[in-house]
């Protein structure tokens, strides 16, 4: 049994034909694709599909980091956001990075705006796998900073960073757009952004499953984004093409992926521990030179556990600025569940109180085997120049799982390609989490009720309630040994895990799925029911209180995109019809009328 993560709402059909004929899309402005052919799209709509906004942060000698230029010019950031970003932008002075470097942050946003395409964007993300769906309350930014010396400026250096924000997660699309962008704008004038923005506003929408062609500046990148029907640990690779028009393409093979084995290279020998802590939604930082170094690893954390979405906050990159500065570090109450990359020496002091630190020094792949490496005792994490390693009193559950080891090691001897160790990596980690997560899947299925408990006449039936106790009765004949040969405290596992948001976030959407496809059931029941038949064996009221329940089916249907064949709605739409028809005409004419609510 393979582990996938489906969509909450069933396929949107438009959507899986799009993908099932995906042709290569043109760089000049097309129409939209599949679900978004109803919508009327205005210009900088398809900007805002792909991005909130392009910040320009500078160093001003009497205001510190200030936000210089904002494109569009509509954008609306509030004053919080906008100090976010000035801070978040630039690295922490002791980082000492000179020339240009990469990394990104995440964000809360400010309650209560609105965008223009918010139901299409929605209709976009119920497609994707669910470690890639937005979190509205967040956003991402992402940075090229530069700093170079410059005897003209009173400072001595040049320091200015170009910043995406994105709802996004797609980390790499975005490193590899501003590796293209940044280093000519520097050179250039806001003219040179004005331009850039116009391109990404010629982007086809962002389709899960679809090849895609986007033009930024003369390049063509080529992708595709992940859809939740993709078999989990496969990414299909998308091929370089002659573009006719002799424009450079350049192929992506993945849109949010990281460098896997050079973030964990440090740390490698923990992976597994690691790998625990992160599934059971335990505090941790990671304490590094850089905020690239620090960024990178925190997502290389976060998605160590995909499939299963990682549900608590984490920061690739935060310093004491922060507007959740106070709120993450506070000793009046226990760490929250929550993953920290810092770089400041002062968190090596405020974050003492921790139980579970990452000590990370450059990221270098190894020419040599590393060296084992001891977990440390947290009292010994003084400053950030205590050596690299985890500092925890952490006793993982499972047993070490010592072949991963050897053949990342014996991968570093042959001098294998760190794509290849990444691939290894992903795969060990992607089995571990599919050997964890399938008894869980296949109870939570067993809590749906039977199909032929479900009556056309009567409200949909409940699902079961989950019971620890049964599911754990249910591991030992249908556990993890079936899948892993790992040995250790499974059991005891499962119990922390149930505790942890996580495992919350998990319930939650298997738990809204399963109620969306009993809703189907209901709906596809009373298609195959002669409804015409029932109305004429009932009075008036009972019978234009039916036509109003379906109504108000169709519209939920509709509303929540309950997995329901589209044939199925044609039907108990006739079926509305056909009843209203041998209704009186006064009736008729007020049903036909009546819309729903």
């Amino acid at each position: 049994m393979s582990l996938r993560e489906r969509s909450p709402s069933g396929a949107v059909e438009a959507g899986e034909n799009a993908a099932a004929e995906a042709s290569p899309a043109e760089a000049s402005p097309v129409e939209p694709d599949g679900p978004d052919r109803r919508l009327s799209l205005l210009p900088w709509d398809r900007f805002s599909a792909w991005l909130h906004c392009v910040c320009v942060v500078g160093f001003d000698l009497e205001l510190g980091q200030a936000v210089e230029v904002i494109y569009p010019l509509h954008s609306k950031l509030t004053d919080k956001e906008k100090t976010n970003i000035c801070y978040l932008s630039f690295p922490d002075s002791n980082s000492g990075c000179l020339g240009d470097t990469q990394f990104c942050f995440r964000f809360r946003r400010s309650t209560g705006r609105k965008v223009s395409l918010c139901c299409f964007l929605d209709q976009l993300d119920r497609d994707l796998p669910v470690y890639l769906k937005k979190d509205p309350a967040y956003y991402y930014g992402y940075v090229y900073f530069r700093q170079v010396r410059d005897k003209s400026l009173k400072r001595g250096y040049f320091q200015k960073s170009l910043v995406l924000i994105s709802k996004l997660p797609y980390v790499h699309l975005f490193r590899t757009m501003l590796k293209q962008i940044a280093p000519e704008y520097f050179e250039k004038s806001d003219a040179f952004l004005e331009a850039v923005c116009s391109d990404v506003d010629r982007w086809p929408p962002p389709i899960p499953g679809k090849i895609l062609h986007l033009p930024i500046m003369g390049i063509i990148m080529k992708l595709r984004i992940p859809t939740y029907r993709d078999k989990p640990g496969t990414t299909p690779i998308v091929q370089n093409m002659h573009q006719a028009d002799a424009q450079i393409s350049m192929a992506l093979p993945t849109v949010h992926e990281v460098d896997l084995f050079r973030c964990f290279c440090p740390v490698f020998f923990h992976i597994q521990m690691l790998w625990e802590l992160v599934l059971l939604g335990e505090p941790l930082v990671v304490m590094a030179p850089s905020p690239s170094e620090s960024s990178e690893t925190v997502l290389a954390l976060v998605s160590c556990i995909s499939p299963l979405k990682y549900c608590s906050d984490f920061r690739p990159y935060f310093t004491i600025h922060d507007s959740e500065f106070k709120e993450y570090t506070t000793r009046t109450q226990a760490p929250p569940s929550v993953i920290l990359g810092v770089t400041n020496p002062f968190f090596a002091k405020t974050l003492q109180h921790w139980p579970h630190i990452i000590r990370i020094g450059d990221i270098k792949l190894p020419g040599e085997v590393p060296k084992q490496v001891k977990v440390k005792k947290l009292k010994n994490l003084k400053t950030l120049d205590s050596k690299p390693g985890v500092y925890t009193s952490y006793k993982p559950y499972l047993n070490k799982d010592e072949e991963i080891v050897k053949q990342l090691q014996k991968g570093v001897q042959q001098k294998r390609p760190t794509e290849a160790q990444s691939v290894i990596l992903r795969r060990y980690f992607l089995e571990l989490t599919e050997s964890f997560i399938i008894p869980l899947e296949r109870y939570v299925a067993s809590l749906m009720p039977l199909q032929k408990c479900i009556s056309p006449w009567k409200s949909p039936p409940q699902l079961r309630q989950f019971s620890q106790d049964d599911f754990m009765k249910t591991l030992e004949k249908a556990g993890p040994q079936l899948t892993s040969g790992l040995k250790g405290d499974w059991i005891g596992l499962y119990r922390h895990f149930l505790k942890s948001p996580n495992f919350d976030g998990w319930f939650r959407s298997r738990q809204k799925e399963m109620t969306q496809k009993l809703e189907a059931l209901h709906l596809e029941a009373l298609c195959n029911e002669n409804l015409v038949f029932w109305s004429q064996k009932h009075t008036e009221v009972e019978t234009v209180d039916l036509v109003l329940k379906l109504k108000n089916k169709l519209l939920q249907a509709d509303r929540e995109h309950l997995p329901v064949k589209t044939d199925t709605l044609k039907k108990l739409q006739t079926h509305i019809n056909d009843i209203i028809l041998a209704l009186p005409d006064d009736l008729q004419d007020i049903l036909l009328k009546t819309g729903t609510t």
